[in-house]
């Protein structure tokens, strides 16, 4: 990856010069003698997850890679070697290795920008693509790719400015995340992409298969809804057309805490998280990301071993931020689960005699609330929110 080989060299070697504290600074175009009007998420026409193919759409796509990998997994019964069936359709896939005992867990995914914070966005990148490792309670990551597209619009100076803040936020969530990124690919693109792929070598003791969930499990979330809602409206301030829609229900100042609030939670690594699974005897857990809480609850539902639906009654969302969906005529759906999340919690099946304990333990370690939103019952492996949820108003951080 030449050019951006190169800018990440560069952008090392600022970083290291004494750069840091500038980094944590709210990004300021006009300070890298760029027009005040820049806004990152100009450069693509979709925002974060929500460049994903339709849930219904991407289970047709790739059902003859099903069929492929279920032709080798029968093939490598025939040889004896025990390969679990994880891969197509859940958050990683773990390919035992021809050494005994050994996995290979890896997952790769990209997105769009969703704020204007170079930096924040590469940060945001990285805990995305780091958090389908997480959601199989692997807590350790051996190595990551970057795969970035540089947008054909924008101009050299913008590129030379705007890029290297990206790979370093995401170079910094990495090694936050105690890995690096050693490789990747680089490619010019009308849009601006940003992503990556994580792998790790680990043992099947370290990762928890996402197939367990019982009759009486309660579903915990680690972060609240509403990220894509509270990028939109953000945007919105400066859109009067858009803004004259949500202005009778949210202030200026309560969506600037709401893109803050949402800028964080998206930065943040579902580690901690991943963890305590273990300690607390997870059943299984999912990321929360594109397909909004119902889809990617559904798709964990239907990857149950035993005959159990997911019930969901409580929605952690953002503050101000189900108004604004409601007041935009519903087009986020967010209530109804389908609104896209981007870098968002785990979805954790866990004992409903230590949801509450786990819950606690996170917020004392993190410094934010995890929730316990719905409840495991018998059924037909599918995943639903009930008619009126309680909608749990999430306030910022300051």
């Amino acid at each position: 990856m030449s050019y951006a080989a190169d800018v990440l060299n560069a952008a090392h070697l600022e970083l290291h010069g004494g750069g840091e504290a500038e980094l944590r600074r709210p990004f300021d175009p006009t300070a890298h003698d760029l027009d005040a009007s820049f806004r990152l998420t100009r450069f693509a026409d979709l925002k974060g997850r929500g460049c994903k193919v339709p849930q219904d759409v991407l289970s047709k796509l790739v059902s003859a890679l099903q069929q492929d990998y279920s032709a080798q997994d029968q093939e490598a019964q025939f040889l004896n070697v025990a390969i679990p069936r994880i891969g197509i359709g859940l958050d990683c896939a773990v390919i035992p290795l021809r050494h005994g005992g050994l996995c290979l867990v890896q997952t790769t995914d990209f997105f769009y920008p969703i704020v204007d914070d170079p930096y924040m966005m590469g940060k945001i990148a990285c805990a995305n693509v780091l958090s389908d490792l997480y959601a199989m309670g692997v807590t350790d990551c051996d190595n990551m790719l970057m795969l970035l597209a540089v947008s054909t619009k924008m101009t050299e100076k913008e590129r030379d400015v705007v890029i290297p803040l990206i790979m370093r936020g995401f170079k910094d969530s990495a090694l936050d995340a105690g890995t690096t990124v050693t490789g990747g690919q680089s490619v010019v693109n009308p849009w601006c992409t940003i992503g990556g792929v994580a792998s790790t070598i680990c043992q099947p003791n370290e990762y928890i298969v996402p197939d367990n969930a019982v009759v009486g499990d309660v579903l915990v979330l680690t972060k609240p809804l509403g990220t894509q809602v509270a990028v939109n409206a953000h945007q919105w301030i400066d859109q009067p057309e858009r803004w004259n829609r949500i202005k009778l229900v949210v202030s200026e100042e309560d969506v600037r805490k709401a893109y803050h609030r949402a800028m964080n939670s998206m930065s943040r690594l579902n580690r901690i998280a991943a963890r305590l699974m273990h300690k607390y005897n997870a059943h299984g857990a999912t990321d929360i990301t594109g397909f909004g809480l119902l889809g990617h609850a559904q798709t964990l539902a239907a990857h149950q071993k035993k005959d159990v639906s997911f019930v969901i009654h409580n929605l952690p969302v953002i503050a101000k931020m189900a108004a604004v969906a409601k007041a935009c005529g519903n087009m986020f759906q967010l209530l109804q689960g389908h609104s896209a999340e981007t870098s968002g919690g785990l979805l954790i099946c866990l004992p409903r005699e230590q949801a509450a304990a786990y819950c606690k333990d996170i917020e004392k370690q993190e410094g934010y609330q995890a929730w316990i939103i719905g409840i495991v019952e018998k059924g037909n492996k599918t995943a639903r929110i009930i008619d009126k949820p309680r909608v749990i108003e999430v306030p910022a951080k300051d």
